[in-house]
């Protein structure tokens, strides 16, 4: 690690209207240093990337006071485009891709290499052509620097999303100029091998001289990358120190301000004789990178019944396919009805509900109310929160019971806003993941269906939302299928779960079973089927 300074962001503050999201907020970071930003949702991590990327958002709501320096220079970002020519490269937290391009496309956006021509050589080199050529070799070195496994002109369309965070960061990576390159929660949407792989690079870059300012929720992964860690609250700097001298409990209770519980243990599972609620034949799911080939399951009533493996192994594409949001077939039984596949409707209708792990793409109305997030399945799908106007046959949306309803999903979830009526575009990533709870919660599902239901959420959180889907299961009684990255969430969780391998399932397990047996099923091995 270098000692000289690629940033400096000296007592930078920043207001959205009367809320304060930043205050007096300072770090440096010098030349091959990984700087690990860690704090819970909400607390500032997000806007002060954007301050530093000179995103629109900042400029649109007022701007911030305070100075940043990047290398040695003072820095005033109007826009992306001047944070990326001093040398800044940025994977947020959601994705910047155009998914009706290829993968090459996306890469090389804005930074395609062209080739003279006839036109070119007699009008100027405005008028050269695109080298594919070359587009399509350095797209396809950048994917091999990530250990990517995928066609460079592939288009991005129906991708999964973990495939779509490395296409990010492979086109951070192909910049010739990158000094400094900041993540915000790269690996929230990937598998613990695929974020190893991420982490290993982080490491590299680092020895070749580039910065990192490294966002994560994973203190596992800031402990084991990081240089130094400094710890937002409530946008205020709690502590800057080296990784040698912290320890993670102290720093996960800086970062919430409170003693943290631990989950309860899912201990052998819970007995259960209340019979099959579910039951899944011969499931094919035709779900691009999470390919379901022929899978039989059935899931009793009142457990919580947990499905988890490797990323692109089909464990995402069983939920998407019962859902009938990819095409689907096999027969699907839920209390001994049957209910027709590739029929969304339908399945809501047999008292399934989803909670995708895709947020923005598939859960949320960005530019909405949190409100009216919150209770538009409800009014759509459950005929909640209206009312008749009077004698007519008309009904109307009831605003008192659908704010009333907001506030309690609000208070609930501990989602962090200015109030209900805010966008949730304007939003932490993690807090619309809990409005994307309060919503599968409002809809008073019989099977509840969460896929990666904490990704992207902070430790607490992280606690508050696994408790809530608990709670669910225990006092409403409501059957819980869960789909997870997190081995360990899935084992404090669940009463069986299911291990996905190459589109089938590989062993169904209790959660106590010895961890070598999950090991082997997920490497194809196959294991036992738990009573």
């Amino acid at each position: 690690m270098g000692e000289a300074r690629v940033l400096e962001i000296k007592n930078v503050s920043k207001c959205y209207g009367d809320n304060p999201v930043l205050n007096q907020v300072s770090l440096t970071l010098h030349r091959g240093e990984i700087h690990a930003l860690v704090g819970e949702n909400g607390a500032g991590k997000s806007t002060l990337m954007n301050i530093l990327f000179g995103m629109p958002v900042i400029h649109e709501t007022g701007g911030f006071t305070g100075e940043m320096w990047v290398s040695g220079n003072k820095a005033e970002f109007k826009s992306p485009r001047d944070a990326m020519e001093a040398g800044i490269g940025m994977i947020h937290q959601e994705f910047m891709l155009l998914p009706g391009f290829s993968v090459a496309e996306n890469v090389k956006l804005n930074r395609e290499p062209t080739r003279p021509n006839l036109i070119s050589k007699a009008a100027g080199p405005k008028l050269e052509s695109l080298d594919w050529h070359k587009m399509g070799s350095d797209t396809r070195r950048a994917l091999d620097r990530i250990e990517m496994d995928v066609d460079e002109w592939l288009p991005l369309v129906g991708m999964p999303v973990g495939h779509r965070q490395f296409i990010e960061i492979a086109r951070e990576i192909d910049k010739i100029d990158l000094s400094l390159l900041v993540l915000d929660e790269p690996t929230a949407v990937l598998t613990e091998t695929e974020a190893a792989s991420l982490l290993s690079i982080l490491k590299s870059l680092a020895e070749s001289g580039v910065s990192a300012l490294f966002i994560s929720h994973r203190l596992d992964e800031v402990f084991e990358v990081a240089d130094t860690i400094t710890v937002l609250r409530d946008g205020e700097v709690v502590c800057t120190l080296p990784k040698h001298e912290a320890r993670i409990e102290a720093i996960a209770e800086m970062m919430v301000g409170r003693k943290l519980g631990r989950l309860k243990a899912a201990g052998s599972g819970r007995a259960n004789d209340n019979g099959n609620i579910l039951e899944v034949s011969n499931l094919r799911v035709d779900m691009p990178g999470e390919y379901v080939n022929d899978v039989t399951f059935s899931v009793r009533r009142g457990e919580i019944f947990g499905i988890g493996g490797l990323a692109g192994h089909g464990k995402l594409g069983i939920a998407n396919g019962l859902m009938g949001l990819y095409r689907a077939s096999g027969s699907v039984m839920c209390d001994g009805e049957e209910i027709p596949l590739n029929d969304p409707k339908a399945a809501m209708e047999a008292g399934l509900v989803l909670l995708s792990e895709d947020r923005r793409g598939v859960g949320l109305l960005l530019d909405e109310s949190i409100e009216n997030n919150i209770a538009m399945p409800g009014i759509v799908g459950r005929n909640r929160f209206v009312r008749k106007l009077g004698p007519l046959p008309v009904s109307i949306e009831d605003r008192k019971a659908i704010r009333e309803h907001a506030r309690e999903m609000i208070s609930l979830l501990d989602i962090k806003c200015t109030g209900p009526g805010q966008a949730v575009r304007r939003l932490s990533g993690g807090n619309q993941q809990k409005v994307c709870v309060a919503k599968a919660i409002t809809m008073q599902p019989k099977i509840l269906l969460v896929s990666e239901p904490t990704r992207g959420i902070d430790i607490g959180a992280k606690e508050r939302v696994l408790n809530v889907i608990r709670r669910l299961n225990e006092e409403q009684g409501i059957t819980v299928i869960m789909t997870s990255s997190e081995l360990a969430e899935l084992r404090a969780m669940c009463d069986r779960i299911a291990i996905m391998y190459n589109g089938k399932i590989q062993g169904i397990l209790r959660p106590d079973a010895p961890d070598a047996e999950f090991g082997f099923c997920m490497a194809g091995g196959g294991g036992k089927a738990s009573d």
